[in-house]
């Protein structure tokens, strides 16, 4: 099960969809819209019929020609519907585990990687991959999978890993990704996939509030991080507000993956190294990492 090439039927017999629901509403959706343009096809003369009662105030033909544009948007909702059903199922399954390994090869010697954080590991993709790759280098380290629902995530997570054959790998921990239950400097390694944007969500997506607990959930990230460790994050969408706060924060060896579509959304893979500590003189400032007031 330890492969990196996997069919999605592989992926999702393990792991399963998480969001399920939006992807069965969209689904519902799409069906409900293809028949009603089927409706529109068959019956297409008698509709018009009935567009020119209702509206016989109108010129000639103008009935005939909201009954065909309105059957005809009905059509392209239904494609439209299809389309992001399809999208959210792959990025879900294939594109989640795709992503999750060009994560796990940023990070050039897993053999002397101690300890490692998911943020935000839900089924467990990036987490197992993780753990996959300490197996792999026959380290001795350990990755911590945090999650906001613990005896939900917790069961689910850890049957994947024991799918995976890495269970003695993996551990899981119920946490706010604002405040980190680890102490400062404890992680070589520290991963996050398409979680971050959802911190702050209570205040709004686009609002000065959610960017300001998603700022506090990457410097979490930073704090956590040991001198020379290694940040990875797969996000939607907020990437440019990441690589800014990580550029203020002094991280060094910052680099972004080209765009990469997931979720209907632009998304992007940023890495980053923290730096090795070193003495500060008093004329110089030193960096938070916990982000406190950064609006």
């Amino acid at each position: 099960m330890g492969k990196a090439a996997r069919d999605w039927t592989q992926i999702y017999a393990i792991y399963g969809m998480e969001e399920w629901q939006t992807l069965v509403f969209l689904l519902l959706q799409a069906l409900l819209f293809s028949f009603l343009s089927v409706l529109f096809l068959l019956y297409f003369n008698p509709i018009c019929s009935t567009f020119e009662s209702l509206f016989s105030a109108l010129p000639a033909g103008a009935p005939r020609f909201i009954a065909g544009f309105t059957g005809s948007v009905t059509a392209i909702s239904a494609v439209c519907l299809f389309f992001a059903a399809g999208n959210i199922f792959y990025s879900s399954v294939t594109l989640y585990w795709e992503m999750a390994q060009r994560m796990v090869n940023v990070v050039n010697d897993w053999s002397t990687v101690k300890t490692a954080l998911d943020v935000g590991c839900g089924r467990g993709i990036l987490l197992n991959a993780v753990a996959l790759q300490l197996k792999k280098e026959g380290s001795s380290g350990r990755v911590v999978g945090l999650d906001r629902k613990k005896n939900k995530t917790t069961v689910s997570t850890l049957r994947t890993a024991g799918i995976e054959g890495v269970q003695e790998y993996v551990t899981c921990r119920e946490g706010d990704a604002r405040h980190l239950p680890f102490a400062d400097n404890y992680f070589d390694v520290v991963v996050s996939g398409v979680y971050l944007h959802t911190v702050g969500k209570e205040f709004g997506h686009r609002t000065a509030a959610a960017a300001a607990e998603r700022m506090k959930g990457l410097g979490e990230v930073v704090r956590v991080l040991k001198s020379g460790g290694v940040g990875i994050v797969w996000d939607l969408v907020h990437v440019p507000e990441y690589v800014q706060r990580l550029q203020e924060l002094r991280m060094e060896d910052i680099r972004v993956s080209e765009r990469v579509t997931a979720f209907m959304v632009s998304s992007h893979i940023v890495s980053f190294r923290k730096p090795c500590l070193q003495f500060v003189s008093p004329s110089e400032v030193r960096v938070d990492w916990r982000s406190h007031n950064i609006c």
